[in-house]
């Protein structure tokens, strides 16, 4: 034991990059975690939309009339914001798509705050969904 306090007294720098490290490793392992639970893999989203959960895709019109997931809703996270989740039933099952899956997690967040427990983000957003060769709908709907 002494050795190690002399080993620390001996290598300030080293004992502390030590630690920042450990805390850094921690904290990102934390968020991981965390964001997990709001998130869906592609193979679970085509489960639950085979199920009947409402698709509500953030992008704005332009993209989502470029290429979206069949039945999707394009609500703009400004208006969900302003409460226009009444489009969608809060019994229901909620997969919210933007494009890498930053946005939709932020709207996860405000519609489990609204009281959507089964709100879920796409993992990685519709760039995964095309990775896998799901389909999509041209056009607007």
């Amino acid at each position: 034991m002494n050795k190690l306090v002399e080993f620390a007294a001996a290598n300030p720098y080293l004992v502390t990059a030590t630690v920042l490290m450990l805390i850094a490793v921690v904290a990102f392992e934390l968020r991981l975690r965390a964001r997990a639970s709001f998130e869906v893999t592609v193979a679970e989203a085509v489960r639950m939309i085979n199920r009947g959960a409402a698709v509500v895709d953030v992008r704005d019109a332009a993209k989502f009339a470029a290429g979206h997931i069949v039945d999707a809703l394009n609500i703009p996270p400004t208006e969900l914001a302003k409460g226009e989740e009444g489009k969608i039933k809060k019994k229901r099952g909620v997969v919210v798509v933007c494009n890498a899956g930053n946005e939709s997690l932020d709207c996860v967040r405000k519609l489990r705050a609204a009281g959507f427990d089964g709100a879920f983000s796409l993992g990685g957003g519709m760039d995964t969904w095309l990775r896998e060769n799901q389909p999509l709908v041209r056009g607007q709907r």
